[in-house]
């Protein structure tokens, strides 16, 4: 009898499971893609860190913002450039760092360093207007740019005709948006530098009418009514625009400088003091700024000092001016104002070394011969001397009288005196009244030591406080006080 083999009970034969070929087959793909992967760096182990996320220009931009707000306005320059890398055809971007180039000139102390800086500023305007022609923003701050470069001090000849083109500019601003409070603003300023003030006035006061968040209005305000001689009431409109931008360190120099010149004209002891002290504080807190973001800016210091000098009091004068070169070694306008405190403290000696750093430069030992000496591993720095200026000339009249002041027939310094004074004369300041009688009075007492006399009295003439270069009522001025 034929019968079936019985069915396996408890052990069952092996057998190929398709499915089960297929899924060791993947886990064997995948094993080696993953490992193909990490070998190629397209796949990340765990726990290394993840690539750094590509900014935008809106990033940089708001960073730029960010810091011009907080005052560090060197660092949002360069904010504002890294946005320029990604979107170069930004007309907006362009004209904000124009804006921020034109007031960081503000806080610089020679006129090269300022020409550098407004120079930077025109060319970004003008790279804005070649991208938006017809944006009335990019016409109204292109007026401003260009009137701070129409300062005689930075464009000599060309001053007219840049002052015209700035009025152009602002009122095709104006053409363009009739309503636009910075065009208003900046046509004010012009009309200011252009000594049309009752234009001036009524422009800035439709700005005003519309601007009071704005802080530009309120400077240019003040700059009015610092042209009309109304100091009190323009550090008033300072404060405004210190309350909307807290630590623009430009406008606390401002408020000071007027602090400085009420006190000056004051007849009362007390209230002139008090003055003086008003002028020191809003250096110092401009100087505090500084410290806080780490800026180690010489301007500050340099005002503070220069208050000290009209107070008479030389000795923390020049603790502030050498505390000033110690953050910029290299800069002639610095010596000169350490020249200057030297004259009117009476130390010739230690003015000539300053100021002949000022006027010829100097090498890195002479420099710190200049400073009263270096710091404990300090080198000194080498310096490139100013050429002359309307903001330089007091220091080539007082180089020439402090040399005067100390010639004798025997040890006579009056040859190279002569040699400055011919400087002078041949670029035309002597036509300047009190330029020409300090030029007169050291030509006399050169004089008087070529034949023999002997000078007796040492009278060195100081540069007059009253008539010492100021800078134009918009570019900031110099120094703040020490630490008490």
């Amino acid at each position: 009898m034929n019968m079936s083999p019985r069915r396996p009970i408890f052990n069952r034969r092996p057998e190929n499971n398709i499915y089960r070929i297929f899924l060791y087959s993947m886990v064997i793909i995948a094993g080696l893609w993953i490992y193909l992967g990490v070998n190629r760096g397209t796949i990340k182990q765990v726990g290394e860190p993840t690539p750094t996320p590509t900014r935008s220009a809106q990033s940089y931009s708001a960073e730029g913002d960010s810091q011009f707000t907080s005052g560090d306005l060197g660092a949002a320059i360069i904010s504002y450039r890294n946005a320029l890398k990604l979107d170069p055809n930004n007309a907006g971007i362009w004209t904000t760092l124009a804006r921020i180039q034109t007031y960081n000139s503000s806080l610089k102390t020679t006129d090269e360093e300022r020409r550098a800086s407004l120079s930077d500023a025109q060319q970004s305007i003008d790279q804005a207007k070649t991208l938006a022609p017809d944006d009335g923003t990019v016409a109204a701050t292109r007026a401003f740019v260009l009137d701070w470069n129409a300062a005689p001090s930075i464009s000599g000849d060309r001053s007219a005709g840049l002052l015209v083109e700035a009025e152009q500019e602002a009122v095709r601003a104006l053409n363009l948006d009739n309503t636009n409070i910075l065009a208003l603003a900046y046509y004010s300023e012009i009309l200011i530098d252009e000594q049309r003030l009752t234009q001036a006035e009524q422009n800035i006061t439709k700005a005003l009418a519309q601007g009071q968040n704005i802080m530009d209005v309120h400077r240019v305000y003040a700059y009015l009514l610092e042209a009309q001689g109304l100091y009190s009431q323009a550090i008033d409109e300072y404060k405004k625009g210190i309350t909307i931008t807290p630590n623009l360190t430009f406008l606390y120099m401002r408020a000071g400088a007027n602090y400085r010149t009420l006190a000056f004209k004051s007849s009362v002891e007390e209230q002139s003091k008090a003055l003086y002290d008003s002028s020191l504080e809003y250096f110092a807190k401009a100087a505090k700024i500084n410290e806080q973001l780490g800026v180690k800016d010489p301007v500050p210091y340099l005002s503070i000092a220069k208050t000290y000098s009209q107070l008479g009091e030389y000795y923390p004068a020049g603790l502030n001016v050498q505390k000033a070169l110690n953050f910029d070694p290299a800069n002639p306008d610095v010596y000169g104002q350490l020249g200057i405190v030297f004259t009117h403290s009476r130390n010739f000696e230690g003015a000539i070394p300053a100021l002949k750093c000022a006027i010829d430069g100097c090498t890195a030992a002479e420099s710190c011969d200049a400073r009263g000496g270096c710091n404990p591993g300090e080198v000194g720095a080498d310096v490139k001397g100013m050429g002359l200026s309307t903001n330089s000339v007091v220091y080539y009249y007082s180089y020439i009288s402090n040399l005067a002041a100390l010639s004798r027939p025997r040890a006579n310094r009056c040859p190279e005196a002569l040699q400055v004074i011919d400087q002078v004369r041949a670029a035309g300041y002597a036509s300047d009244p009190v330029v020409e009688s300090i030029l007169k009075e050291n030509e006399n007492i050169c004089a008087l030591v070529g034949s023999g006399i002997i000078v007796s009295s040492l009278t060195a003439t100081p540069a007059p406080t009253s008539r010492t270069p100021q800078p134009p009522p918009s570019i900031t001025p110099t120094y703040a006080p020490p630490t008490p």
